[in-house]
């Protein structure tokens, strides 16, 4: 894989770390959190809880109203300064690539990662990524990675763009791909890049990690949203993942 040089990670510029602050669980973006709990009720021992890429702390809050004793970690501190502000109660903590998760109080039984893996450009730093959470994550705990599935960056979605991004069309695994957002006030472009899957299974497995399920989530009329093609095209994907011989032993 080789992304383009060109490529940033949008969410450490400060004005869109603002902008995307005041984001909620509106639109699209519910899809990724409705079936949330269902899915930690169904797989998730105990309250330990650690938000990887926590962002502007959207995360972090949903997981501590369940329950959770939850630590929000970033690589951005402007993203860190807005999770602050909103919850100045809350544990929120920087991380930088060359000691990533050192000195957290794991293990976790839960770890989520909601979006983080779009803007991390390269196999080998995903894979950097995922042993860190494999080393903090507790015996029978699950890591739960929600990712943009292929389809986000080729229809046109309640809270997202593609139409103007004709080059979304040929993108393959490691490329990047562009899409507006629509909820909020700043629908500058964000680069991502394009992971399938499968691609993401081979990941997993290369670091030790198994996924126990799948899910695939679309909106349905009792959701009352006015969805579009979020009906038919399931905009996310979301592995429920454990220790691979915590799998075998099962």
């Amino acid at each position: 894989m080789s992304p383009d040089p060109t490529f940033s990670n949008a969410y450490e510029d400060a004005e869109r770390a603002s902008a995307y602050a005041q984001l909620d669980f509106a639109g699209t973006y519910f899809l990724a959190f409705r079936d949330l709990p269902a899915l930690f009720k169904a797989h998730v021992e105990g309250t330990r809880a650690l938000d990887f890429g926590c962002g502007a702390g959207r995360s972090t809050r949903f997981l501590k109203r369940l329950g959770f004793q939850t630590i929000g970690v970033d690589i951005s501190p402007a993203m860190l300064e807005q999770a602050r502000s909103v919850d100045p109660d809350g544990d929120y903590r920087l991380i930088t690539d060359d000691n990533t998760l050192a000195g957290l109080p794991g293990p976790f039984d839960l770890i989520l990662a909601a979006y983080p893996f779009d803007n991390i450009p390269t196999d080998s730093t995903k894979l950097n990524a995922l042993q860190a959470l494999r080393r903090v994550l507790a015996p029978g705990g699950r890591v739960v990675v929600i990712v943009s599935a292929p389809e986000l960056y080729l229809h046109e979605w309640v809270s997202f763009s593609t139409k103007d991004f004709a080059e979304n069309r040929t993108a393959g695994d490691g490329d990047r791909v562009r899409i507006a957002i629509l909820d909020g006030p700043d629908h500058r472009p964000v680069d991502d890049i394009l992971t399938s899957d499968a691609r993401y299974r081979e990941l997993f497995a290369e670091v030790g990690l198994s996924v126990v399920t799948l899910a695939k989530p679309l909106g349905n009329s009792s959701d009352g949203i006015a969805w579009g093609t979020e009906t038919r095209v399931p905009p996310w994907s979301i592995h429920v993942l454990s220790h691979a011989e915590a799998e075998d032993a099962e």
